[in-house]
């Protein structure tokens, strides 16, 4: 039997029909099921059956070639920079699985599409599941990017798992003033899976790196399809799907651009911080003492402020309802935080609209007793923001009410 057999593998009262894929170990089948993904069996005992011959012309050798780099000066150069996830995964052979393993060269085995587009320079900085990423791996980040703009790449592109992608974005927009852009991408389903949006992303990024915008960007599928990638801002995206290859969206406007796919066009639709326009500035100080405090109805109120109480904080975001409210007897527990000290901002737990707590009473009370009105700032963004102020802004509360980034817009009004 030869890669690329269609053939039936029995083993353990299990039976598996595929195409046969190379392998880069004898103790190891990997059979490419119907549906697209790669499964490895174990070669011991395993009763194999050739149901038809060369069904399809795969390459035995392909998880032994190399990717060589070559340097063309008509070319641009990017920065690609891996904090982990799937989208530079490949195929382990020995299993079936992926596995991601990262440098230049993997980037291009994994997205031979990114080939003749640029020069590229690959670094690693952390290689975690996203749900682990913690501020000191932004400022590790922040300090690569940083060192890779003044090496004179002419991009960035930072390869990201999708769950936290949007904090480390906002990290990155408060702490770099860049004069290149920075563009976060990453993949929803894996490389083994026919629906991987893995190669779109990467090569949209690409091209995004090579364009105009110097700002933080995530560049992820517009739509379900495979045309083009939507590029958010990095202080106004959210995940609003656990698993779509569109779960990316901006909220309360329309994405800053578009990527074409096909036509490798780039296209910018509001204004943007142009290429070149900034000195390259790093403040990676952060101040860990913030968090994020959601309120819900029913919740313990004594609980709730006697936790705040014990918490050591020097900064709260407070995730309210409606126009930024909570229950009235949680005030003065916010009173009481921000008396010692504490800077506490308000923010709104809907998806669109901007806080303002001058209508109702329970809002004025808020505001009475020093809460700061964060607009339409995204609850995750505030956190983010706060932290980096408290250490980098000599006035902190100032900073919040005022956008840094693209994140506090002006009005809030219909986009669609």
């Amino acid at each position: 039997m030869n890669p690329g057999d269609r053939v039936r593998v029995e083993r353990a009262d299990v039976t598996n029909e595929g195409i046969l894929m190379p392998s880069s170990t004898p103790d190891h089948l990997v059979v490419k099921l119907e549906g697209g993904y790669n499964v490895g069996i174990d070669r011991a005992d395993a009763n194999v059956e050739i149901l038809e011959s060369d069904v399809y012309d795969v390459d035995s050798s392909g998880t032994e070639s190399q990717s060589e780099i070559s340097f063309d000066e008509d070319l641009p150069t990017i920065s690609l920079i891996s904090t982990g996830g799937t989208i530079a995964s490949t195929v382990d052979y020995r299993t079936g699985a992926v596995t991601a393993q990262f440098d230049a060269e993997d980037v291009l085995r994994a997205v031979p599409d990114l080939a003749g587009r640029a020069n590229y320079r690959g670094r690693v900085v952390a290689n975690i599941l996203s749900e682990n990423m913690t501020p000191d791996v932004w400022q590790e980040l922040a300090e690569a990017v940083a060192e890779e703009i003044r090496a004179g790449v002419d991009g960035v592109v930072v390869m990201h798992g999708t769950d936290t992608m949007q904090f480390s974005a906002s990290a990155l927009s408060y702490m770099i003033d860049t004069p290149v852009p920075i563009v976060f991408t990453g993949s929803q389903r894996s490389a083994d899976r026919p629906s991987s949006d893995n190669v779109m992303n990467a090569v949209c990024a690409v091209e995004a790196a090579k364009a105009d915008a110097a700002e933080v960007l995530v560049c992820m599928h517009a739509s379900t399809s495979d045309e083009e990638c939507a590029l958010h801002r990095g202080t106004r995206v959210r995940k609003n799907h656990t698993s779509r290859r569109d779960a990316f969206e901006t909220v309360g406007a329309a994405p800053l651009g578009r990527v074409d796919y096909d036509a490798e066009v780039v296209a910018f639709r509001r204004e943007y911080a142009e290429r070149d326009a900034a000195d390259l500035t790093v403040q990676t100080a952060l101040n860990g003492d913030v968090d994020l405090l959601k309120f819900t109805p029913g919740m313990d109120v004594d609980r709730c402020a006697g936790m705040l109480e014990n918490a050591h904080l020097d900064g709260l975001i407070v995730e309210g309802t409606g126009l930024g409210h909570v229950h009235t007897d949680l005030i003065p527990a916010l009173e009481s935080l921000v008396d010692d000290g504490v800077v506490v901002a308000m923010t709104s737990q809907c998806l669109e609209g901007r806080v303002c707590d001058r209508v109702y009473d329970t809002g004025r009370d808020l505001l009475d007793a020093g809460v700061v009105e964060a607009g339409d700032t995204l609850p995750g963004t505030a956190k983010v923001k706060l932290m980096w102020a408290l250490a980098n802004h000599d006035d902190p509360e100032a900073a919040m009410k005022r956008s840094l980034a693209g994140e506090l817009q002006q009005r809030s009004v219909p986009w669609t």
